[in-house]
């Protein structure tokens, strides 16, 4: 899968955590995400996979967040996708919802929980009762 990085966006594009797996790509590059997100909306061009030069994000939207998976290199889409699906279930089995407020008042869950759920990119345990030992 290799995900260099995984952000929690509010609606704005505003980054709420972010956890860096890799380290092989500027950080800054989400800033990118959300502009070319909202021109492919006005224009009805929608898709799961936005590129921006070698920065590719993959991403979901939840409630009122976009969780978004950056990477420069060819990765396992099917799997990006169904990691961030898992991480969704996961963080609800902790927080009952998530949404913004359930990810400022757990700030240091969250990051926690991104830190033990991928390692170096790759995908761990996404199963709740082994987290929670």
């Amino acid at each position: 899968m290799s995900a260099s990085a995984i952000f929690i966006l509010d609606l704005k594009g505003k980054v709420l955590i972010c956890r860096n797996y890799m380290g092989n790509m500027d950080m800054n590059e989400i800033d990118h995400f959300m502009p070319i997100l909202m021109k492919r909306e006005e224009e009805a061009e929608m898709t799961p996979l936005v590129s921006h030069g070698s920065s590719h994000f993959l991403w979901i939207k939840h409630s009122n967040l976009y969780l978004v998976a950056m990477t420069k290199k060819n990765a396992n889409a099917a799997l990006v996708y169904s990691f961030l699906y898992r991480i969704v279930q996961v963080f609800k089995e902790y927080f009952k919802e998530l949404e913004e407020e359930s990810i400022r008042d757990n700030f240091v869950t969250v990051y926690e929980l991104m830190d033990e759920v991928m390692d170096f990119g790759f995908p761990q345990t996404t199963e709740s009762k082994i987290l929670q030992e």
